[in-house]
């Protein structure tokens, strides 16, 4: 904890006021992580589309007293008469020197980790296998960045004797800041790969960046197999340098993997360390965990672990679950499934997600005894206690005798069970209605037979849609546009197939300015699970117009007819309302042609009923080149339109003819706003879209059972499935009203099962659907991928004539949706 004084004689800036003295307890870079306003210390940040100065104001009206600025920034002072202000040169600069000041206040040893891949599981697996050696911090989840390092530092206490934090750059110049933060004593290199390949000359340089990391470490553990990695740290070692290595190749290596053996779901390693050799098992099989492991033992073995010991605690592991899970769960609740671990900074994590979602007013947590986390009993459940308060929660179910004993510290509605079993036995879960219920438990509470018993019971067909990837791909677009360009995003029909309330939470939570609907009934759905937003319906109707004011939704007019009646509804209500113009600038689909302008104008100008908010056209040809001359007539028309609108109202609305296309090929006609659509999940909106975009939604089943099926034998209706050889037949989980396309049957399409293709046996059914498997070794109940990262939804529907359009809006909802985020 640091004085305001020592913050300021910290980063080294100027105090622009100083109302009182005060302590700092919290960091805080992101105004909606707010957790006690009166011991946080906010670092504004800018960025390329957001300026963490904008929301000062806010933040100091729910009562935070200290923050750090920039220089550039003009700020009232007469408006935060009790505030600390710190100005500074740069805040993510600031936060790291504050980060930096913290650490060397202790002297424990730490654990540094860089690398292309496995840094986030090495780190979590270290973490496990040393936390009954060690007091262990560790970085939440992949805090890893500029601002993820410090704010991961910034954990430290006295109580710690180990930490283990992970640092990740996309360009040059950036390690060196994470070195002075981290000061490790001990490194660990996973490996080299192509991520951010394009921002350094060449591999070497790129792994000479990451090594400024380890520049004054004591040892550093790497694999010498990555011969690039080898030389490079051979040309940089310092003499007081050690480094530790571990090779399958090179006996001369500190531990020589010798031998490897492996079944479906476990591994033997024969080791070689000192001139003896030994054998490890391990419960994974795959040669990612395998190379992850072995940098694990190799830290093990540098500490002098018996082998035994090692052996014990590598037992302990189990897959990380890098993400958080949004699922839907019975009596119309949504569970969040954060159950992999549970330490204070996953759990604030946690918190902060569900804090994201509005879709039900009662938040409930369920909560397990927090395990070794070297803070007196006492002040480690007071400290939740303020948390969840803090926080908001609405009710704790907590699990365990530890948490059980320290009721008292919770002054929210609670109730307390010794064990998983207990909780489970009593039933209340079954009265669970209507909530958003955030699972936290340490894993020997096996809180999945918890969420067994809360998830809704559906088929085993689940879209899951990556939370991560929507937002790389709205920052991806957003790129493209001016600081000042708004953005409406598209959530019509389910956010395309996505789930819409889920998706319009995530999009308020990251300030896009507009949403858009197909219906009135939409825009009620989203009003009832929490969003504020601003919200334009394209389709409304007479008989809609009631819940368009009721629920504070905007019409979207595109014609005379639709005009006149809303007109007539306003008067005879009395009411007012924001309205959007709908042009018709060759697309001939709907809105106000050129033609109708007089009587629009004529309207417009007798009735003070109508605020016009937006006026917006739509390109019918943006994604092909060919048609670009057409698509700038479009633009040029528009504006002309928009002007004469604009010179009758006074003012000019907000203008936004881009769609997706739009965003990439003709971003110098961007105007006030654009539309964005399809691009956000994922799928590029036009052959030239060099974006970068990720795959947002992965579509998978199951295997229900497997049959042997002779050749000359016939499988599915109509005996369309004609069987050449004798074959492997597996019938999946999946059907046409899922949303699986009956254009797929009989060979057209093909699945992907343990990462190879299965093609589909006859015809498509209602609920399930065959598949060859010929040759693929699986079981039933084995995973059944029909679309995702590795196999694009854009070749499937060209493989039958249609638009990922088409196939993502045709998922039916009764496939469970389930969201995640790392």
């Amino acid at each position: 904890m640091f004085t305001f004084k020592q913050t300021t004689d910290c980063i080294k800036g100027a105090v622009m006021q100083q109302h009182s003295p005060s302590t700092i307890q919290y960091l805080l870079t992101d105004s909606r992580k707010l957790i006690t306003p009166a011991v946080s210390l906010f670092f504004a940040i800018k960025g390329g589309r957001h300026n963490g100065h904008a929301f000062i104001q806010e933040l100091y009206n729910r009562g935070v007293r200290q923050f750090v600025i920039e220089n550039d920034q003009i700020f009232d002072l007469t408006k935060f008469p009790e505030a600390n202000l710190i100005k500074v040169n740069n805040s993510v600069q600031a936060l790291q020197q504050l980060a930096a000041c913290h650490r060397t206040g202790f002297s424990l040893p730490v654990v540094a980790i860089t690398g292309s891949n496995g840094k986030t599981i090495v780190k979590e697996w270290l973490a496990t296998l040393l936390a009954k050696q060690f007091n262990v911090v560790k970085s939440p989840k992949s805090y890893n960045s500029q601002i993820g390092v410090p704010l991961s530092v910034w954990q430290i206490n006295e109580t710690n004797t180990l930490g283990i934090f992970e640092a990740g750059i996309s360009m040059s110049g950036e390690m060196d800041n994470l070195e002075r933060v981290i000061r490790p004593t001990i490194g660990v290199f996973t490996n080299i790969g192509t991520a951010h390949d394009e921002n350094f000359k060449d591999r070497e340089q790129k792994i000479r960046e990451k090594l400024l990391l380890f520049q004054n470490c004591l040892v550093l553990i790497y694999c010498q197999d990555h011969e690039p990695i080898h030389q490079e740290i051979l040309l940089i070692l310092k003499p007081e340098q050690q480094t530790f290595t571990w090779s399958r190749t090179n006996s001369q290596a500190n531990i020589w993997l010798k031998q490897l053996s492996r079944t479906d779901s476990s591994s033997a390693l024969l080791i070689q360390h000192k001139q003896s050799d030994f054998q490890l098992t391990i419960p994974f099989a795959d040669d990612a965990a395998i190379e992850n492991i072995m940098h694990c033992v190799s830290l093990m073995l540098y500490l002098e672990m018996e082998i035994t010991e090692i052996q014990n605690r590598l037992n302990l592991l189990q897959p990380v679950s890098m993400r958080l899970e949004l699922k839907q769960g019975i009596n119309g609740c949504y569970l969040i499934d954060d159950t992999y671990n549970n330490d204070l900074a996953g759990l604030t994590m946690a918190l902060d997600f569900l804090n994201l979602q509005k879709q039900r007013p009662i938040k409930t947590l369920i909560l397990s005894d927090l395990l070794e986390t070297g803070m007196p009993e006492a002040g480690l459940y007071q400290h939740i206690a303020q948390l969840l308060e803090d926080k908001d929660i609405n009710r704790l179910i907590g699990i365990g005798e530890v948490i059980s004993r320290n009721r008292k510290y919770f002054h929210l509605p609670a109730q307390f069970y010794p064990s998983t079993e207990s909780f489970l036995q009593d039933s209340l879960y079954r009265k669970f209605s209507n909530e958003l219920i955030l699972l936290k438990g340490a894993r020997t509470f096996r809180f999945e037979n918890i969420v067994h018993k809360l998830q809704q019971k559906t088929h085993g067909t689940v879209l899951e849609i990556n939370l991560d990837a929507l937002a790389h791909n709205l920052n991806e677009h957003r790129r493209q546009l001016n600081s000042q360009t708004k953005i409406m995003v598209m959530v019509k029909a389910f956010a395309y197939g996505s789930g819409s309330a889920e998706v319009a939470n995530f999009l308020q939570f990251q300030r896009i300015d507009y949403l858009a609907v197909a219906y009135a009934d939409e825009g009620v759905i989203l009003r009832e699970n929490g969003i504020h937003l601003p919200i334009m319906v394209m389709n409304p109707s007479p008989e809609t117009f009631g819940l368009l004011l009721n629920y504070r939704l905007e019409p979207e007019l595109y014609s005379l007819t639709i005009l006149r009646e809303f007109i007539h509804f306003l008067k005879a209500t009395n009411q007012s309302s924001g309205a959007h113009l709908k042009f018709d600038t060759g697309m001939h689909r709907l809105g106000f042609e050129t033609k109708d302008l007089p009587d629009l104008i004529h309207l417009l100008q007798q009735t003070d009923k109508i605020k016009v908010t937006t006026v917006l056209s739509h390109l019918s040809a943006a994604d092909e080149a060919k048609f670009d001359d057409f698509t700038r007539q479009q633009i040029q028309a528009f504006e002309s339109m928009s002007e004469s609108i604009a010179a009758v109202l006074g003012y000019m609305p907000i203008r936004h003819i881009l769609n997706s296309a739009g965003i990439t090929r003709f971003t110098k006609q961007q105007l006030d706003m654009v539309r964005l659509g399809i691009g956000l999940y994922g799928v590029a909106a036009s052959a030239s879209d060099h974006l970068g975009l990720q795959t947002v939604g992965t579509l998978k089943t199951t295997i229900s059972q497997i049959k042997q099926v002779k050749a000359g034998e016939t499988v599915g209706y109509s005996r369309r499935g004609k069987i050449e050889k004798d074959s492997t037949i597996a019938t999946i989980a999946i059907g046409y009203a899922d949303g699986f396309d009956r254009r797929l049957g009989n060979g057209v399409g093909k699945v992907w099962i343990h990462g190879k293709p299965a093609s589909i046996v006859g015809s498509v059914c209602m609920d399930m659907t065959m598949v060859d498997i010929t040759g693929i070794e699986a079981t039933e109940g084995d995973e059944v991928i029909i679309f995702g990262p590795q196999h694009s939804i854009t070749e499937i529907a060209a493989s039958i004539g249609t638009i990922p359009y088409e196939i993502l809006t045709g998922i039916s909802e009764r496939v469970k949706r389930i969201f995640f985020t790392s």
